[in-house]
C-alpha cells in the first residue's frame, strides 16, 4: 500500500486527496499524520523528504515522491480512466499552466501565514503585502481564465488545484472577500466545491 504523509490542513495534501479519489485511487493510499513547520525539526521526514515538507508519497516499490504536482501525475499514470494531465497539445499545456498559478497563490498565502504566526513586533509588513499582491494577481488572472472558458470541459488538475486553493483562502483568509471581486470565480468555485472529493477534503487543524 502506499504510504501519503498526510496533514489535514494542508492544501498540497488536499489537492492530492482530491486526485486520489477522483482517480478511485484513495483506498490504496495508507495516511500517515504528519506535522511539519517551518521553524522546528522533523528528522522522520527529513529522512524521506530533504525538503521536510508535506505531502510526500512512498509508493509501494518504497519509491519517495514530492511534492504535489510529481505525486498528482504519478497517481493519474495508476488508473486507466480520463486523464488529469492530459498527455499532449493545447489541453495539456492549460492545466499546467492553471496549476502553476493556483500552487503559486498558495504558496505566497502560505508565506503570509507563516509570517503572521511570528510575534507581532517582527512581523514584515512590506513582506506581506508583497505576497498579498501576489495572490490577488492570481485571483485576477483566474477570473480571466473563467472568462475564457478555460475552466470549464473536462476535469484536470488545473481546476483541481485552483478548487484546492480557493478553499485555502476561505479556510485561512476569510477576511479576503475574494468573492466580492470576482463574482465569476465564486460562481464557479461554489458549484466545484459540490464535487465529493471536495466535500471530503475539506481543510481543517489536526
Amino acid at each position: 500500500m502506499m504510504k501519503l504523509r498526510y496533514a489535514a490542513a494542508s492544501p498540497f495534501v488536499r489537492k492530492v486527496m482530491v486526485v486520489a479519489l477522483e482517480t478511485g485511487l484513495s483506498e490504496r493510499i495508507e495516511r500517515l499524520a504528519t506535522s511539519v513547520s517551518p521553524v522546528k525539526p522533523n528528522e522522520d521526514v527529513a529522512r524521506e523528504n530533504p525538503l521536510v515538507k508535506v505531502p510526500s508519497l512512498t509508493t509501494d516499490d518504497g519509491f519517495v515522491l514530492y511534492d504535489s504536482p510529481v505525486i498528482c501525475e504519478y497517481l493519474d499514470g495508476l488508473h486507466d480512466g480520463p486523464k488529469l494531465f492530459p498527455p499532449s497539445g493545447a489541453l495539456r499545456w492549460t492545466a499546467l499552466k492553471q496549476q502553476a498559478l493556483a500552487d503559486g497563490l498558495l504558496e505566497a498565502a502560505i508565506l503570509v501565514r507563516y509570517e503572521n504566526l511570528r510575534p507581532e513586533e517582527m512581523r514584515w509588513k512590506d513582506w506581506t503585502d508583497s505576497q498579498m499582491r501576489r495572490v490577488r494577481g492570481a485571483l485576477a488572472a483566474l477570473e480571466i481564465e473563467i472568462e475564457a472558458g478555460n475552466l470549464a470541459g473536462p476535469l484536470t488538475i488545473g481546476p483541481i488545484t485552483v478548487g484546492c486553493a480557493l478553499g485555502y483562502l476561505d479556510f485561512r483568509f476569510a477576511n479576503e472577500a475574494w468573492r466580492l471581486r470576482h463574482r465569476l470565480l465564486a460562481a464557479w468555485f461554489e458549484e466545484f466545491s459540490k464535487r465529493k472529493s471536495m466535500q471530503l477534503t475539506v481543510p481543517r487543524d489536526a
